[in-house]
């Protein structure tokens, strides 16, 4: 929502109340959509750690709302979010994690957010994980000298992730 857009028309009756303000500038709030990303990109591998990460959209929302005289501010926080990794296993990080770059060594684990598959995908449907990163927000509203928390929110984006298993092959030679 544009900075200062419009509750609904006051039809005579008495002005909100910044906690019914805040409500509506709640309700405007426009959460970033959840993007996954992974390194190895491509396929995982069984006891290779995975670098998980979300590539855009960790950072404050804001929505204003105005009537004459009085505007209201409701801003959603990233605080975690929440991987489910398909294979019974769940990793709560308290950020977007770390990307990948260039030149770590590949059998690192990430800093901050990642996970290591200990069974191939193979009897999966799909052959692949399903996976999904749940974002929590806290939102909190400020205006006209008062404030207050709203119920968390939480946006959801889903991935699949095929894990292979690499067989060492000893050729006595």
């Amino acid at each position: 929502m544009p900075f200062g857009a419009q509750p609904p028309a006051n039809t005579g009756a008495a002005p909100p109340s910044p906690a019914e303000l805040a409500e509506f500038a709640r309700k405007q709030l426009r959460l970033p959509a959840v993007s996954i990303a992974a390194n190895p990109t491509g396929d995982q591998l069984v006891n290779l750690p995975t670098w998980l990460w979300l590539p855009s959209g960790w950072g404050p929302v804001s929505a204003t709302a105005t009537v004459p005289g009085v505007s209201v501010t409701a801003t959603a926080t990233p605080t975690s979010v929440v991987w489910s990794m398909g294979d019974g296993s769940t990793v709560t990080c308290a950020g977007a994690g770390t990307p990948f770059r260039p030149g770590t060594d590949p059998k690192a684990s990430s800093p901050d957010c990642g996970h290591t598959y200990r069974t191939s995908s193979a009897s999966q449907a799909g052959q692949a994980f399903p996976v999904s990163a749940t974002v929590h927000w806290t939102v909190t509203w400020a205006g006209a000298g008062q404030g207050g928390v709203f119920p968390d929110l939480t946006t959801t984006g889903n991935a699949a992730f095929r894990v292979a298993e690499s067989q060492a092959l000893n050729n006595g030679g």
